[in-house]
């Protein structure tokens, strides 16, 4: 019998678990006898340390430390290093979770804990209504012609109570730190850092340049947002967020927002589970899918964030006179870089943003596009919105009305609010 991968191992017990024979499944993986079979299956089915993301499944004593597979000199951040035996190690204060390693290593003994095999019987019983949020740069993953409202339907097949474009909740976000650039920046000298959606950017800041956290906007990111807004609305539910980063699976662990989100799916892992149980997308119905704005849709793409803040900053305080002046970051290196020219007192910018993969969320490791196409996509939904900003969208006003929120201004202060509150 052929090798059996990790994806491939995950797509077969997803498919048991949907026909409810998964221990007969197991037993036939766990038959072929390859290396670290075991470990494989554990981490396929959620299993391993909670608060955990990359795993070793097997000893690695250097062998590939001289060709260009190397995860130790893949990762910036001195998270990977080997003892004294050569054996790598994952030094957990030092990751920033970006995933970069698991794709450089060639012998595939770096993976990723899958989170969706616990959710099967939960997704069949309809016992709790489980929704899907889904990330912006999801437009165009699943099909070249795959409307939102079709991946809604799809989604549903699955078992899943509802879709929620995380899109929405950014919208909220915009609104949010448009108000906080206003109140914290008010001369040529002062700034602020975002950007709040990206998990690698925060990370960095927190764990290596710290000195930096308090020029942080004090926001949760859309997803963290979006997970805390549902379950307002519907306390009984769970919450599952979709995406192409693995770093956003160590997000959804963190302490102070560990309330929001229940489990975290990538792109690639979906498509796994569509082809798994037969579920097409592009032959579902389509529904109407329309909610978010062009701001909100773009932050799936370096520059986003901030031409979404400065636009919505435009419409609620026209007649500021400090306006947004944005220097983005695209990729970990360039976060770095530019992270250290702050540190050396070269402020440049008013308004600066970070985004981990090169490309932003669309460039994500987990994502199925290309980063070009990825963008692409992004741009061209974009333009499809209803509303430019936030503050034109109407399904966001009437949403803070269900969400206890009477008017913008109340996004900073208030107990109803405080979903959408961070204190780094």
């Amino acid at each position: 019998m052929d090798t059996l991968t990790y994806e491939e191992i995950f797509g077969r017990l997803v498919q048991a678990a949907y026909r409810g024979n998964i221990g007969t499944e197991i037993a036939k993986i766990k038959s072929t006898d390859q290396a670290y079979i075991n470990e494989y299956i554990h981490y396929a089915l959620g299993q391993g340390d909670l608060n955990k993301v990359v795993f070793k499944v097997d000893s690695c004593d250097g062998e590939c430390s001289e060709n260009e597979h190397n995860c130790e000199a893949a990762c910036l951040f001195n998270a990977i290093v080997r003892d004294m035996e050569g054996n790598v190690m994952i030094q957990d204060r030092n990751c920033t979770h970006c995933g970069r390693c698991i794709e450089t290593c060639s012998l595939h003994r770096l993976v990723d804990k899958k989170e969706f095999i616990p959710l099967v019987d939960l997704l069949k019983s309809k016992e709790v209504p489980v929704f899907a949020i889904v990330a912006p740069a999801i437009i165009g993953q699943f099909g070249e012609d795959v409307t939102m409202g079709q991946l809604r339907i799809a989604l549903k097949h699955l078992g899943f109570y509802g879709m929620v474009e995380v899109a929405l909740f950014a919208d909220i976000l915009s609104l949010k730190e448009s108000l906080e650039f206003d109140i914290h920046v008010k001369t040529d000298k002062d700034f602020v850092l975002t950007s709040c959606c990206c998990p690698v950017w925060i990370n960095m800041v927190k764990k290596v340049y710290n000195t930096l956290v308090p020029h942080i906007s004090p926001s949760v990111s859309p997803m963290v947002a979006c997970g805390r807004g549902i379950k307002r609305l519907h306390p009984e539910a769970k919450v599952v967020f979709i995406g192409p980063c693995i770093a956003k699976k160590a997000e959804a662990k963190e302490k102070d927002i560990r309330d929001a989100v229940d489990a975290v799916l990538t792109f690639e892992e979906l498509h796994q589970i569509f082809d798994a149980t037969g579920i097409v997308p592009s032959a579902m119905e389509d529904v109407p899918s329309e909610h978010s704005s062009l701001g909100g849709r773009i932050y799936a793409r370096t520059g986003g964030v901030s031409k979404s803040i400065a636009d919505t900053l435009n419409r609620l305080r026209p007649e500021k006179s400090v306006k947004i002046k944005a220097i983005q970051a695209n990729g970990v290196k360039e976060c770095k870089a530019l992270l250290n020219t702050i540190l050396e007192n070269e402020i440049t910018a008013n308004f600066y943003e970070g985004m981990g993969c090169v490309g932003g969320c669309v460039g994500g490791p987990k994502a199925v596009l290309s980063t070009e196409e990825g963008t692409k996509r992004v741009n061209n939904y974009g333009k499809e919105a209803h509303a430019p900003t936030a503050a034109d969208n109407f399904y966001v006003l009437h949403l803070l009305q269900e969400l206890g929120i009477h008017s913008v201004e109340e996004l900073l202060k208030g107990e109803a609010a405080e979903i959408f509150h961070r204190k780094l």
